[in-house]
């Protein structure tokens, strides 16, 4: 297991791989970015009480290949990604967790763009939408088109 990740990473060819995390708020987050040749990533936030990061991992990169495909699929100028939260969303959900996690999306600069997943809600991307333009599934209230979900 000494090169798990980047052979893991070679095996499907991804970019990126960001972990992510505030121990003050509890968060463990992983976001991976599969393929940008269209456009930037794009892919939902899952929070999921994953009971290893291993499970968490695995998931977040099947998931951010299934968008590059699902993408590339429907024509749209995004590449794949995903974010994964390791928590579980009806105990550990908070403001000031979902706002620290939408500070690192912002740090990527526009690379990954976010939306409603499992285990999140339009209103969790209101709140994230304060720390990054790049939370895209927010409120029609908020100009954007509500619930597009980027799930796979």
């Amino acid at each position: 297991m000494d090169n798990f990740i980047f052979d893991l990473m070679e095996t499907y060819d991804y970019e990126n791989i960001f972990f992510c995390q505030e121990k003050s708020l509890g968060l463990k987050a992983i976001i991976v970015v599969h393929d940008t040749t269209l456009g930037p990533a794009a892919g939902g936030l899952r929070m999921w009480p994953y009971e290893t990061e291993v499970d968490a991992l695995k998931d977040a990169v099947r998931l951010a290949r299934g968008m590059t495909y699902k993408n590339a699929a429907a024509e749209l100028p995004y590449g794949g990604g995903k974010c994964v939260v390791i928590a579980d969303p009806k105990r550990d959900k908070t403001e000031g967790l979902l706002r620290a996690l939408g500070r690192f999306i912002n740090r990527l600069g526009g690379l990954y763009l976010t939306g409603v997943d499992v285990g999140t809600t339009v209103q969790d991307m209101e709140v994230m939408r304060m720390e990054s333009p790049y939370v895209v599934t927010i409120p029609e209230a908020l100009g954007r088109p509500g619930d597009m979900s980027f799930d796979s």
